[in-house]
């Protein structure tokens, strides 16, 4: 008879500790939540913030976020589909978007906090790597708002979107330590950052060229993929312009609503009503019973 080791005993299972829900569903990295959200005995109860990138296939998600004992508390949001009040129709999960919602999230949070006048950021981007140094007031120094990239499960690749996000806020005039070397631009080479590079993802410049590529080479795929560009008649050469005015509109009015054409929520809800079915009460259902059997015992 063949021995049969027994690999999982009674000892394994009555150990086995079932892990965490969001572990088991593949949503959190425990071992990196834990170095984020752990602060320091002396630092006790005061709010340890963290930026939260989160892409969707058609959005971009930011919130800013502190966690507590009963659960993480969202301080602040920005997601890429209102970049559609500020003149970005078009491209809403690509680099230069990811930086515009960064810059949105952060004026709305200095704005939020009074701080937006004291810490300006990068009024005109530049593509230079820098951050949010402290500022100097009336009352002294004032330390800037700080907050750590949280990515998730993302890959942190050089060049990855989730940084164009990261640089968006740390522009805004957001404190986010972090280094250059994960930009587009960085010569792993020479280690030195090359500015041009990352300026011309900042204004869509990469999508710009792509789109005079297609243009060139194949005008049947360049219709196809950039169809509602040309609808709005956007071009390759005004690609920089958009970017570069919806800029200026964050910096100017970080919580501007888009306008709307369409009907109101209440001339909605009015609308549903027409094709709504309307509930029967108790006694209308029970003289439909009666109906119905009658009419069996008709038969």
């Amino acid at each position: 008879m063949v021995f049969h080791k027994l690999v999982k005993n009674s000892a394994y299972y009555s150990r086995y500790q079932t892990k965490y829900k969001r572990r088991r569903e593949g949503k959190t990295d425990y071992y990196a939540r834990k170095r984020l959200i752990t602060q320091a005995k002396n630092k006790y109860n005061a709010p340890k913030y963290r930026l939260v990138v989160r892409f969707t296939n058609r959005d971009i998600i930011m919130q800013i976020v502190t966690s507590e004992i009963t659960g993480d508390k969202v301080f602040c949001s920005a997601y890429s589909h209102e970049l559609k009040a500020y003149g970005i129709e078009h491209g809403l999960t690509n680099w230069a978007a990811a930086y515009a919602t960064g810059l949105l999230i952060a004026r709305r949070v200095l704005k939020k906090l009074g701080l937006d006048e004291d810490f300006a950021g990068v009024e005109e981007a530049d593509g230079e790597f820098t951050l949010t140094e402290a500022a100097e007031t009336d009352d002294g120094e004032r330390r800037p708002f700080k907050a750590n990239l949280d990515v998730g499960l993302a890959r942190t690749s050089t060049g990855a979107r989730v940084f164009g996000a990261m640089k968006g806020a740390s522009d805004g005039g957001i404190l986010i330590p972090h280094s250059e070397n994960r930009f587009p631009g960085y010569d792993i080479e020479s280690k030195e950052l090359d500015a041009e590079t990352l300026k011309k993802y900042i204004f869509g410049g990469h999508v710009a060229e792509y789109m005079e590529i297609l243009a060139d080479d194949d005008e049947e795929r360049y219709k196809s993929q950039f169809q509602k560009y040309i609808d709005d008649d956007i071009e390759a050469d005004g690609l920089e312009e958009v970017y570069a005015d919806a800029h200026k509109a964050i910096r100017e009015d970080p919580f501007k609503k888009q306008e709307t054409s369409g009907k109101s929520k209440a001339e909605w809800k009015k609308e549903s009503l027409k094709y709504k079915k309307a509930k029967l009460t108790h006694a209308q259902r029970t003289e439909g019973v009666k109906e119905r059997i009658a009419a069996l015992l008709e038969e």
